[in-house]
């Protein structure tokens, strides 16, 4: 995916998020996990990640049962690390009937990112 097209993409994205993304967008958003910055629908080398919060080199994936695993998104994630970054793969229906569970999820990652360094 070219520059342009990731960012067309992207902000396609942004217009249209799933339930279970705008339902974890409204808990990040505004630095409110761990006083990080996370942006969403952000193109990254050749993929769209869900959200992405730089300062801890960590990547959210909403997914749903389609995503189970699957091949394409083990070799997007290979991509990530090369990068430096930490994939977590949320499901949706966990944002949607957990997320207090899956807010203490991601602090632990974050923590977990952070001490890796």
């Amino acid at each position: 995916m070219s520059g342009a097209v990731g960012i067309t993409r992207a902000r396609s994205l942004r217009e249209q998020p799933t339930e279970a993304e705008a339902a974890l967008w409204r808990r990040l958003r505004d630095r409110r996990l761990h006083s990080l910055k996370s942006r969403r629908q952000v193109p990254l080398g050749p993929y769209v990640a869900d959200l992405v919060c730089y300062e801890a080199k960590l990547i959210v994936e909403a997914d749903g049962g389609q995503h189970a695993e699957n091949v394409r998104d083990a070799k997007r994630d290979r991509h990530f690390a090369d990068q430096g970054y930490r994939t977590v793969r949320l499901w949706n229906v966990d944002i949607l009937t957990n997320i207090e569970g899956v807010l203490d999820t991601l602090q632990q990652s974050i923590e977990e990112q952070t001490r890796a360094g």
